[in-house]
């Protein structure tokens, strides 16, 4: 693969990572008006966005698999163009319970897409924490532009026209992605399926002491950004007392901050280590979470609330480095499916961020609820400093 089509093809799976995030970040900012026309509670609807979130978490290792089986491009095709059907669904449910289901579909089609695609680009490129940051920077990318673009188009025409921006975001990139990557050569066309799923090997590999450690790590950080993305702009309008308009604003400058340094500590861990850098996102989300809760209860202003945005931004950038954490302890044989494998270990764990935060806003409001995570990210950020303090060695 020559240098231009390498990253032209980093380029196009990036652009298609932010097509499937726009689907599912366009929901966020159009809670309070989901939850008015259907007459229920946060908690009602954080359990759809989580059920969106688990099946979005469960995909990642059949998706892998698939991968090796058919080639990533067609996987990744799949992925785009279900999220542009299931966002069309979407905007059209007639009840609370229609549009928990679509939902579910949605989270499915989407996560078609990240573990093949991170597994394609792994192969390509040398220094992969680089690689995997751009990669994944497409999430923020689309955070930075789709809640206020939706909260726009959702005050004027209705929750149902913003949640229909992710078929007009998936659609193009569909085309795109279609015209100008070039099939791909599945690794394990024969392999009979049965086979990759067997539970032994499954077993084996998540039982691993480094594996495990890092997938530990991991959920704790998914977990935090399930409920991030599902509830910040919530949090900043109800918990803080700013209006829908700058909470959305706030939303994306947090998405810009995520975006802008996912590439910069994919990069620092390729040269400092992975560890190291992992330690200062969870770090800053302590100090960022932390900072939002003093926000909302003692009135500390303004300026304080976007201090603690950016650093939430900043921790949430943890995803390279741990990622690339992942992909030095797979062979170049596990990759596909191991990578996904622990993909959906760790995700289907997080995906209940975004029901526990919602239902202990109900219940105890949102400073608790936002408290919760700065405690989360305070127990990864204590197990990466045990393991370095008393050389665990994990």
């Amino acid at each position: 693969m020559n240098w231009r089509y390498k990253h032209a093809a980093l380029a196009l799976c990036t652009l298609a990572f932010t097509a499937t995030m726009v689907a599912r970040l366009v929901i966020s900012p159009l809670v309070p008006a989901i939850t008015a026309e259907f007459g229920v509670t946060n908690g009602t609807v954080g359990l759809a966005l989580s059920g969106m979130w688990l099946a979005y978490a469960i995909s990642q290792f059949p998706s892998g698999v698939l991968g090796d089986r058919y080639g990533e491009r067609a996987v990744i095709l799949t992925a785009v163009g279900a999220t542009a059907v299931a966002s069309l669904l979407i905007a059209v449910s007639p009840s609370i319970a229609v549009f928990g289901l679509f939902t579910v579909l949605l989270g499915a089609g989407a996560g078609l897409h990240y573990s093949v695609a991170t597994t394609f680009l792994t192969r390509q490129f040398d220094d992969i924490g680089r690689a995997i940051g751009v990669h994944v920077a497409g999430g923020p990318v689309a955070g930075l532009a789709a809640p206020p673009l939706a909260a726009l188009v959702g005050s004027r025409y209705g929750w149902r026209a913003g949640i229909a921006l992710g078929v007009a975001a998936a659609v193009p990139v569909f085309v795109l992605f279609a015209w100008r990557v070039r099939p791909t050569e599945p690794l394990r066309p024969d392999q009979p399926m049965r086979e990759r799923f067997a539970l032994g090997p499954l077993a084996e590999l998540l039982s691993r002491p480094p594996i495990l450690y890092t997938t530990a790590l991991a959920t704790m950080g998914a977990f935090t950004w399930q409920a991030t993305a599902s509830f910040l702009p919530s949090f900043l309008e109800f918990g803080t007392g700013l209006s829908t308009g700058l909470s959305a604003l706030l939303f994306s400058l947090y998405f810009l901050v995520h975006g802008a340094t996912q590439p910069v500590t994919g990069s620092v861990s390729d040269r400092i280590g992975r560890d190291a850098t992992v330690m200062a996102t969870m770090a800053a989300g302590v100090v960022g979470y932390g900072l939002l809760v003093a926000s909302a209860e003692l009135g500390l202003g303004r300026p304080a609330t976007v201090v603690g945005v950016v650093f939430v931004g900043l921790a949430m950038s943890w995803g390279a480095p741990l990622q690339s954490r992942f992909m030095d302890l797979l062979s170049d044989a596990e990759r596909g499916a191991g990578f996904g494998l622990v993909r959906t270990a760790y995700m289907v764990i997080g995906a209940s961020g975004s029901v526990v935060v919602g239902v202990m806003s109900d219940a105890a409001g949102w400073s608790v609820a936002f408290g919760l995570l700065a405690g989360v990210m305070g127990l990864a950020l204590t197990a990466l400093l045990a393991n370095r303090l008393l050389r665990l060695g994990y």
